[in-house]
């Protein structure tokens, strides 16, 4: 299955010179929603999981589905503010500004391997900020996948040595 012709282009999205890729008309088709989680799946299977960590929202999306079929928990990664139970939490750059993502403490145990999955590796930013809170609570992280890769934006870069799987790249 060619995945890309389930996603919309949008171009000048959120601004002039963006050509933005909507994931909403894959998620949209059942056949191929399911088929992008086996997909994943077949390119991660390989790894030890323990649990696999996202960051809100289409995080969630990706990545329950995935535990899901793989037989591992879902650990949360959220805005600041929005977890009922004690927190860790880590700044991160936005294009504008800072924000926090912020993880249970008691979400991951030392050792747990964990793989970061989120539907868009674009600079790294959010996944490296990912990262850092899964190796705080003394998570091993085994690997980060993804639906789309977006390369020139070079997000790759800010995983070093961490193995990434993408099922699309532009």
């Amino acid at each position: 299955m060619n995945f890309k012709d389930y996603i919309r282009v949008i171009p000048d999205f959120p601004q002039p010179g963006i050509s933005f890729k909507d994931i909403t008309t894959l998620l949209q088709d059942g056949a191929a929603y399911k088929a992008s989680i086996d997909a994943l799946k077949e390119l991660v299977k390989e790894k030890q999981i323990d649990l696999i960590a996202g960051p809100e929202a289409r995080g969630f999306v990706v990545g329950t589905p995935l535990a899901y079929s793989l037989g591992v928990g879902f650990v949360p990664i959220r805005k600041s503010g929005k977890l009922p139970a004690a927190t860790i939490e880590e700044d991160y750059a936005l294009e504008y500004g800072k924000d926090k993502l912020a993880m249970h403490a008691d979400a991951i145990l030392p050792g747990q391997k964990v793989l970061i999955a989120d539907d868009l590796l674009a600079t790294g930013g959010t996944i490296s900020t990912s990262v850092n809170l899964v190796r705080k609570l003394g998570g091993e992280i085994v690997g980060a996948a993804f639906l789309i890769e977006l390369e020139e934006l070079n997000g790759r870069d800010k995983l070093e040595g961490i193995d990434v799987f993408s099922l699309m790249k532009y």
